[in-house]
């Protein structure tokens, strides 16, 4: 059973209040953020002036200036990407942005049934016989060594842009971080790099590198912020903390994205259903995004960047219904995986490890991230899904709050011949006969307590329904974007008294509560978790404790108050 949590740190909210001009639930809410208060301006009022120095980022300039005579050579230059969200923005902005500056450039994307996670040996062979003369790697390379081996060999040069953690090796107690040799390496998570916000995704960081291109060949800084509705794109697309300048990046880059040029990107919204003028990070992380990564699990993720690139508005519609129809394709699958992987988990009595570790042959090696978001949502404990690749078993990893995903693998890396990622998803590839000891060593290595494994619902501020506001509700957006390190506030009530259920949704799968306030006023609810147990629960209760986010309906050109239930008890 979920375990609530009162969040409880102290402050002078009324003052806070009153400084800022807010309510004080926001206040209480920033400081629940840890948002300093000389820092609440900014973080209410996120403006691109917050974007940090570029040239603090180490090898930027240097990698800047190789590019620039790249250019001015007439070398033939290929930027090298990867397969999701992340990727494809990074191959758009770097391709893009080179050639604006005359570059003869072109772009390769893994394939990830064929090639695999992130530049390979093979993708830099064909390099050369294209007669590639320097590569750019984006959101991958930084584990790439055997493909920088390779690239040494056939005297090819190469720049790697990567935001993923280093891999280290133990030695005296310290970590000694390896590190792909290239002419040049920009990743803020090098130890000796300056820079000062570590946790920008791939894209923002080809982005920073474009600002260094552009100053270097004399193109307005101002044509660089083209390019930042895909930074924003990416940011929420991969799950970045929205905190710092991702919280600017996304912000601005919404607001951009609502009045689009991109023909594509409007043309996706548009067959998606979304209006542009409401568009929000949910849209990109639940709508958009997924319709992107499609391509790169389905099919090949060029896909996706021929639809940011086309300029006919015609065919544009034509890429987003393709796009569209493969995500479809792509969440079918999904839902067959999940219920092989739980009759697995089932038959195989893994319910009780502490790591789930699913070996499920069959499944599209694509989908084993999915499946195991979706396992980790049910067990509330780190999950990898594993499934049959062409030559080893492939796997992905997510993980809890509690465990350091990224770094268990470091320590279990004997048995895997890859792998690499972030504290909270993973990716890797083991011989098939590894999967038994990978199993035990990761739960051997678990160290999570009874406590790590409850999931937890944090409460901001135990609030009265009868204290929203039309105002209060105005005053959340400007808490927005809301996702990953900055989540939507989680507000509590209790002692609710339920005076009519209504079944929703198309297959009335859905439930709309009327619930009357302590005030004698009534306010409706929507849940859209599980309605069975709902069912049961306010079958033999007439009172409910409740978690949820205010909203306001707009029906017939009428507004009124409701929430959206989260959790119930």
């Amino acid at each position: 059973m979920e375990k609530w949590m009162v969040q409880a740190k102290k402050a002078d909210f009324y003052g806070i209040a009153t400084k800022y001009g807010i309510d004080p639930v926001i206040a209480r809410i920033m400081v629940n953020r840890g948002i300093p208060e000389e820092a609440m301006g900014d973080y209410l009022h996120p403006t691109l002036e917050q974007l940090h120095d570029e040239t603090l980022m180490k090898d930027l300039l240097l990698a800047a200036n190789i590019l620039k005579n790249a250019i001015e050579d007439g070398k033939h230059i290929r930027v090298i990407g990867d397969y999701d969200i992340d990727g494809i923005c990074s191959t758009y902005i770097l391709t893009e942005g080179i050639r604006r500056c005359g570059g003869n450039v072109d772009y390769a994307i893994p394939h990830r049934i064929e090639d695999g996670y992130g530049v390979n040996p093979q993708m830099m062979q064909q390099a050369q016989a294209d007669g590639v003369e320097l590569v750019v790697t984006c959101d991958n390379g930084i584990s790439a060594f055997p493909a920088m081996e390779e690239a040494r060999a056939l005297g090819m040069e190469v720049i790697i842009t990567d935001h993923h953690q280093l891999h280290y090796e133990e030695a005296e107690g310290k970590r000694v971080y390896k590190i792909p040799e290239a002419l040049a390496v920009v990743n803020p998570h090098q130890p000796d790099c300056t820079y000062p916000f570590k946790e920008i995704c791939g894209a923002v960081v080809a982005w920073k590198l474009i600002f260094g291109l552009y100053e270097n060949c004399g193109i307005p800084r101002r044509e660089a912020f083209d390019f930042l509705e895909m930074a924003a794109f990416a940011t929420v697309g991969d799950i970045m903390p929205l905190q710092d300048e991702n919280r600017a990046i996304v912000r601005a880059g919404l607001d951009k994205m609502k009045r689009t040029k991109n023909i594509g990107l409007h043309a996706l919204m548009e067959r998606s259903g979304i209006d542009a003028s409401a568009l929000s990070a949910y849209h990109i992380g639940f709508v958009l995004g997924p319709c992107f990564n499609a391509t790169g699990r389905l099919d090949t993720a060029t896909l996706a960047l021929e639809l940011l690139q086309e300029t006919e508005p015609n065919q544009a519609i034509r890429r987003a219904e393709e796009l569209i129809r493969l995500n479809e394709e792509r969440k079918e699958m999904t839902e067959r995986g999940v219920e092989a992987a739980l009759d697995i988990i089932e038959k195989e009595h893994l319910e009780n490890d502490q790591v789930l570790v699913v070996y499920v042959p069959g499944l599209h090696e694509s989908l084993n991230g999915i499946v195991a978001g979706r396992l980790k949502e049910r067990f509330y404990r780190p999950t990898f899904v594993l499934s049959d690749g062409a030559e080893y078993v492939k796997g992905s990893g997510r993980s809890i709050e509690s465990y350091v995903m990224n770094e268990k693998m470091e320590e279990c890396s004997k048995y895997l011949k890859y792998y690499g990622g972030h504290p909270m998803a993973a990716g890797l590839s083991l011989e098939r006969d590894a999967i038994d000891g990978f199993r035990r060593e990761m739960n051997a290595r678990a160290n999570l307590s009874e406590t790590d494994l409850q999931p937890k619902v944090s409460i901001d501020v135990p609030m009265p329904l009868s204290y929203i506001t039309m105002d209060l509700v105005h005053q959340l957006d400007a808490l927005e974007p809301f996702g990953n390190g900055n989540e939507k506030p989680c507000f509590a009530d209790k002692d609710l008294r339920v005076e009519r259920v209504f079944q929703i949704g198309k297959e009335k799968q859905y439930r709309k509560l009327r619930l009357r306030l302590t005030n004698g006023r009534s306010m409706d609810a929507l849940y859209f978790g599980d309605a069975e147990t709902m069912d049961e629960y306010l079958a033999s209760h007439d009172t409910i404790k409740i978690t949820y986010y205010p909203s306001i309906n707009v029906f017939r050109d009428e507004e009124s108050l409701q929430v959206m239930i989260t959790h119930f008890q």
